[in-house]
């Protein structure tokens, strides 16, 4: 036997059916904030220092593959 019930109701109507708390303030507190975040540290951000950043962890990278690769041919 198969039930099938279907409920149609807002997100808040169901919280609050469920007893549930409503936790929109709070989620748009952490958005606001985690915004503010990314704006600081964007503007704090120089292009040309992650470029170099990145740039030598590759190449460092690429010279370690290269070594064990090379390790691993002589065995």
């Amino acid at each position: 036997m198969k039930v099938k019930i279907e409920i149609d109701c807002e997100p808040a109507e169901a919280r609050a059916f469920l007893g549930l708390p409503n936790v929109e303030p709070l989620n748009d507190h952490m958005v606001a904030e985690m915004q503010r975040r990314m704006d600081e540290n964007i503007a704090a951000m120089q292009p040309d220092e992650l470029m170099k950043t990145w740039t030598s962890f590759g190449l460092q990278a690429q010279d370690h593959f290269r070594r064990l690769m090379e390790s691993a041919t002589k065995s």
